[in-house]
């Protein structure tokens, strides 16, 4: 075994010379030639190629690639090692192979699909089925032109198991930094069929905590840009994130995968530059400390909740009644006269309102309507008896055609918004009564926050469908793709409005019921998503596998979820074992005894540890207490777009989406989590946010679902070292 492994390696390493010598004079032969500046565009063309090959072979040349497949095609029967990495290149002289081969590409999918077993294997190629024998799978690690590690997962020839996760727990195993990392080299076979998903598809993704939902969308996006590179590009895909934070963590993946130029915003940002509408922080913190700052927990949620309410689709009925009567009475009553003699019968402009522009929505309708009638007053002028005549036409007329344009309604989403709700004064010929399907709590609550000026988050998807319903898509750049992350935090409103504002109803969706803790917004059921699109257009795919987290913390996690919410979304652990859950009782001091424990975790060769409790405020305050003994610790309140890795303190629910090396749960007891699912639902978010160590600290109090928990499965109680 001993010799296979170190003639393995000595193959690699001879085969990684070779490639790296090939990729240095390949860039040094592009840096020799000299970058084109002049205006002759196919030269430009020619010296666009070249600077996207200089910046290929420049990340290649550390890192060209990752894997090795070993593929002998039925048709011609030849053995041929395939070398996969990040970026395709071809080697300078004309070959059967090229240098590396993009993991995108279709042969490529077979490093990702193939998992063991004697049988033929196949993939799709432009040309059809290609279908042959693998007889090698290795995984190499290559960093800063060092050949660190070889591992064969699969090998025809050898007598030893037929797959291995051993390169994946090896991968697992590493500690983490500030951002989010590719996952290229260790996709495996569940999450490659999603990032090779047919393109005009509304994908919705159930993914347990760790299960590389983020990543896996990611890497679609460059899946989808390799494959439909003549159909999509880059400037026309946008990721929707949680929030500023998140979006900065994330960051490098796409970069990394060689892909730029792709848009992310979180969907308050987006929706507001669309309606020129600015959130403030104040706004967003006001409905999390509501849900989450309040003493005595989450208040009850209906369907009757206002987040709830607004974002159902059947809002969107009211909202069109509201625009189809706003527009049936749009054109002013009498004859248009700019001046005394001059005569636009009313008639006229309906038949232009009504007939020659009734394609266009009401607010483009509204523009052609006016420009005709300027174009007539022109017209008009033109038979004016003298100069003075047409000097005092021009002013009157200029007087009434702007007054005139006044009468007309006010096209705007925000003044129409608050008439739905009865917020400002409605126009004559509608009810007096907002409509009898709104909630009166949510009238009222509505109508108090719009009377202050407040728009919440939650009143975005209606503003935007009004806008959309008043102006249509016209001067709005249409998606090529959208990929949505944390869903279930997103409403079905939501969702039905971007629809309107994507090609071919091309999303990514994904998240996880089981931390639904926006519920009070959120979706409870995927089916109030897939209930968007035909069912040709929409498919589901669960991915149950985490890779996260060790054993103990998945299976700790799955035990809160079992006893806690009743849900039957587990995730199935990769065979990565270490530490045991810990749940330490506070002694005398709390305070004291939290400092100790993040002592004790950021002395260890971890890069990120988190203090997670259960309400800002206290974030806040320990922040204060525990940036007095380490100096390398931050506070992430929800108002910083920067996630700095280190030592964080930070509510629970703001946690989401993130991931750390070790997690201090502060407060896991009774006087701050209730025995509700919520509260399960949120101490769940805690515990999966742990790659390798997890401690939870209490007062002695648990609730039931946490002291069920830790006793379905092996924990530590008390402190290291320290006898129970």
């Amino acid at each position: 075994m001993e010799d296979n492994f170190q003639s393995a390696y000595q193959e690699e390493q001879e085969r990684l010379n070779t490639a790296l010598a090939e990729i240095d004079r390949q860039l040094e032969t592009l840096k020799n030639t000299p970058v084109y500046t002049g205006n002759d565009y196919t030269e430009q063309i020619l010296e666009d190629s070249r600077e996207q090959r200089r910046g290929n072979l420049a990340k290649l040349r550390q890192e060209p690639y990752f894997g090795r497949l070993d593929f002998e095609e039925s048709s011609d029967g030849e053995r041929k090692a395939l070398y996969i990495g990040k970026i395709g290149v071809d080697r300078e002289q004309v070959s059967d192979r090229p240098l590396v081969i993009d993991w995108r590409a279709p042969v490529a999918s077979l490093f990702y699909s193939f998992t063991g077993g004697t049988e033929s294997a196949s993939y799709e190629s432009p040309e059809g089925v290609i279908e042959g024998l693998v007889y090698l799978k290795r995984n190499v690690v290559i960093r800063k032109r060092i050949l660190e590690r070889v591992a064969d997962t699969y090998d025809r020839e050898s007598d030893g198991p037929a797959v291995s996760d051993e390169f994946l727990v090896y991968r697992l195993g590493e500690t983490k930094d500030n951002r989010l990392r590719d996952i290229v080299s260790t996709i495996q076979e569940e999450q490659d069929r999603i990032i090779r998903a047919a393109k005009n598809t509304a994908l919705i993704i159930q993914g347990v905590a760790g299960s590389g939902k983020t990543t896996v969308a990611l890497h679609r996006l460059a899946f989808l840009l390799y494959q439909y590179k003549e159909q999509v590009s880059a400037e026309r895909m946008i990721i929707f994130a949680p929030n500023r934070m998140f979006l900065d963590y994330i960051s490098d993946v796409l970069p990394e995968l060689g892909v730029g130029n792709i848009q992310q915003s979180t969907f308050a940002d987006w929706a507001g530059d669309l309606l020129g509408l600015e959130l403030t922080q104040g706004d967003a913190m006001e409905t999390l400390n509501r849900w989450f700052e309040a003493p005595g927990g989450m208040p009850e949620i209906t369907d009757e909740t206002p987040g709830r309410f607004k974002g159902a689709t059947k809002l969107m009925a009211i909202i069109e009644d509201a625009v189809r009567r706003l527009e049936s009475g749009s054109v002013p009553e009498g004859d248009f006269s700019p001046w005394e003699g001059a005569v636009l019968p009313r008639r006229t402009i309906l038949r232009w309102h009504n007939e020659e522009y009734a394609p266009y929505p009401p607010a483009k309708r509204k523009e052609r309507v006016m420009a005709r009638i300027h174009r007539w007053i022109e017209m008009e002028l033109k038979k004016s008896p003298s100069a003075a005549a047409l000097k005092d036409r021009k002013k009157k007329g200029a007087q009434r055609e702007k007054a005139y344009g006044a009468k007309w309604p006010k096209y705007d989403p925000l003044t129409i918004y608050k008439q739905i709700f009865r917020a400002v004064k409605t126009p004559a010929d509608w009810p007096a009564e907002a409509p009898e399907a709104i909630p009166a709590a949510v009238l009222k609550e509505t109508r108090a926050q719009l009377k202050k000026g407040v728009v919440l988050e939650e009143d975005l998807p209606p503003l935007l469908y009004i806008h959309y319903l008043l102006n249509g898509d016209e001067g709005v750049q249409k998606f090529d793709h959208i990929v949505i992350d944390e869903a279930q935090d997103f409403s079905p409103f939501q969702i039905a409005v971007l629809d309107l504002y994507v090609r071919g109803h091309s999303f990514t969706i994904l998240g996880d019921l089981s931390q639904g803790i926006h519920a009070y917004k959120g979706v409870h059921d995927w089916k109030e998503m897939q209930s968007l699109f035909a069912p040709e257009h929409t498919s589901y795919h669960a991915l149950t596998r985490s890779y996260r987290s060790t054993m103990e913390i998945i299976d700790f996690a799955n035990g809160i979820l079992s006893a806690g919410v009743h849900s039957e979304l587990l995730a199935v652990p990769v065979f990565r074992s270490g530490s045991p859950v810990r749940l330490i009782q506070y002694g005398e001091e709390r305070e004291a005894d939290i400092q100790t424990a993040l002592a004790d975790l950021s002395g260890r060769d971890y890069r990120t540890v988190a203090v997670l409790t259960r309400t800002l405020a206290d974030a806040a305050h320990l922040y204060e207490v525990l940036s007095e003994h380490f100096d390398d610790i931050h506070l992430i309140d929800g108002g910083i777009t920067e996630y700095q890795g280190g030592l964080s303190v930070l509510p629970l629910y703001l946690s989401k989406g993130l991931e750390f090396d070790a997690v201090i749960v502060a407060d896991a007891d009774l006087d701050s989590y209730g025995e509700t699912a919520w509260d399960a639902k949120l101490l769940y978010v805690g515990s999966t946010r742990a790659l390798h160590e997890l401690w939870l600290m209490h007062n002695g109090r648990l609730p039931g679902y946490l002291r069920q928990a830790a006793e379905a499965v092996e924990t530590a109680p008390g402190w290291p070292d320290v006898p129970a």
